[in-house]
């Protein structure tokens, strides 16, 4: 694609498929962020590019394990409207809570909201409904601020679509008596590079997971939905005493 060519698409606002191509330079600039290695095959860039938008439906695990590698590697996210995510179990799936930020109940007017953490953070998840015209605002938003911003759902023109076709946990007839390990098949689409069909098998570990996969509060657990992450420390202690390790 010649420079005039690009610099015209880049005017409408339309990102050319070269650029969901990913390059050694991307990542040493910080362009690209970094996720767990399955999902690295997933993605075109190898990571979570900087100014793109990505769609993530059928689980929030799935979610919630995007945000683990960048988060880990110094990076700041939030979470919009999801209100049985709580920091726990966000901390199980590898997130580094000291640098979330959740956003359960957003508003009735939720846009200035979330282009207000695009301004501010690197990643932000959005799972509250937005019309298709306000979706596209803060896509071109969050590519000028170069943030990322996942979608928990379709969204217009998503770079990339990352959807959860199975999830497995292990049988309680193994010998568990609760649910601790968890697999999930997940297939990629996308627009440009990203539209070549990929298909990975994510596995969470022996730790107990109490997190649901549809909306609802999650059963059983001692943490409410909107816990902030100064309960960290206390919520924690409080976990690792019912489960007789010490805190």
């Amino acid at each position: 694609m010649s420079r005039s060519a690009t610099a015209s698409l880049a005017a409408l606002g339309v990102n050319p498929a070269s650029e969901l191509t990913s390059t050694t330079t991307d990542h040493t600039t910080g362009r690209v962020l970094p996720v767990r290695g399955e999902l690295a095959g997933l993605l075109p860039w190898g990571g979570l590019r900087r100014g793109s938008t990505v769609s993530v439906g059928g689980s929030t695990s799935l979610l919630l394990a995007l945000l683990a590698g960048a988060t880990a590697d110094g990076c700041w996210a939030a979470v919009v409207g999801l209100p049985q995510v709580g920091v726990l179990a966000a901390a199980e799936l590898g997130v580094s809570v000291q640098r979330l930020a959740l956003v359960p109940r957003p508003g009735s007017d939720p846009g200035p909201v979330i282009a207000a953490l695009l301004d501010g953070l690197d990643l932000v998840a959005v799972a509250c409904p937005l019309p298709p015209s306000l979706a596209r605002r803060l896509t071109a938003r969050a590519r000028q601020r170069r943030a990322v911003l996942i979608a928990c759902g379709s969204w217009p023109s998503a770079d990339v679509e990352l959807t959860a076709e199975s999830v497995r946990w292990n049988p309680l007839d193994d010998g568990a008596e609760t649910l601790r390990r968890q697999e999930i098949s997940v297939r990629s689409g996308g627009r440009g590079s990203a539209g070549k069909p990929r298909h990975v098998l994510l596995t969470f570990g022996e730790e107990e997971i109490e997190l649901p996969l549809v909306a609802g509060e999650p059963a059983g657990s001692d943490e409410p939905a909107d816990a902030g992450p100064d309960r960290v420390d206390e919520l924690a202690a409080k976990r690792a005493t019912t489960r007789g390790r010490p805190a």
